[in-house]
């Protein structure tokens, strides 16, 4: 474990007195805890983004179909 000490404006300081006291803590620990948890989000969006990219791309449609033209898209008519 590593000391660091932090600055923070009075009204965060109360807020994390009161939220440290009702989960029965430090505020040491609980800013440890919420920057521990904001490292692991981080993580686990570079991890879930590095498995999307190092997929294969896919294709959306067979090669032999074609796309639908902007008329078939926006047709109201059908779609009431």
């Amino acid at each position: 474990m590593r000391n660091v000490t932090i600055t923070l404006e009075e009204k965060v300081a109360r807020w994390a007195r009161v939220r440290a006291a009702e989960h029965d803590t430090s505020v040491s620990r609980l800013v440890g805890q919420m920057l521990k948890e904001k490292m692991f989000e981080e993580e686990g969006y570079e991890r879930a983004m590095q498995e999307y990219f190092a997929r294969s791309p896919q294709k959306l449609k067979p090669e032999a179909a074609r796309y639908p033209n902007r008329e078939d898209l926006h047709d109201r008519d059908r779609l009431r």
